[in-house]
């Protein structure tokens, strides 16, 4: 009998060791993003699995419409939304690229010849 706890013994703290590092974690992420998922909202910023931020449009089910780009609309699988990103994440990018405008070259805007 005690053959068998010493050769069980190791086999049991390495599936311990392997729940408590991979299964557990998995699982809690897992949870987390079904809750978010469920928790979506029209109108909230979202990034997709592939990197695009978005808003969301509508979400039912295995489908959801989020806006990618002023009036480009788009179908994705409710699973591509990774994250749903705070209000101020918008309102920083549309600074952003108000300054990008501001700071564009004119073609008109040369400097004068001599």
């Amino acid at each position: 009998m005690p053959e068998l706890a010493s050769t069980l013994l190791p086999l049991l703290a390495i599936f311990l060791v392997f729940w408590l590092l991979i299964i557990r974690p998995q699982s809690r992420r897992q949870k987390a993003l079904q809750q978010l998922r469920a928790s979506l909202q029209p109108g909230d910023e979202v990034m997709l699995t592939s990197g695009i931020y978005a808003t969301l449009r509508t979400s039912d089910g295995d489908r959801a419409t989020v806006e990618i780009a002023p009036g480009v609309v788009v179908d994705v699988a409710s699973a591509a939304i990774a994250s749903v990103e705070g209000s101020t994440r918008s309102e920083v990018d549309d600074e952003a690229y108000d300054a990008d405008d501001d700071d564009a070259a004119d073609p008109t805007d040369r400097p004068e010849e001599r």
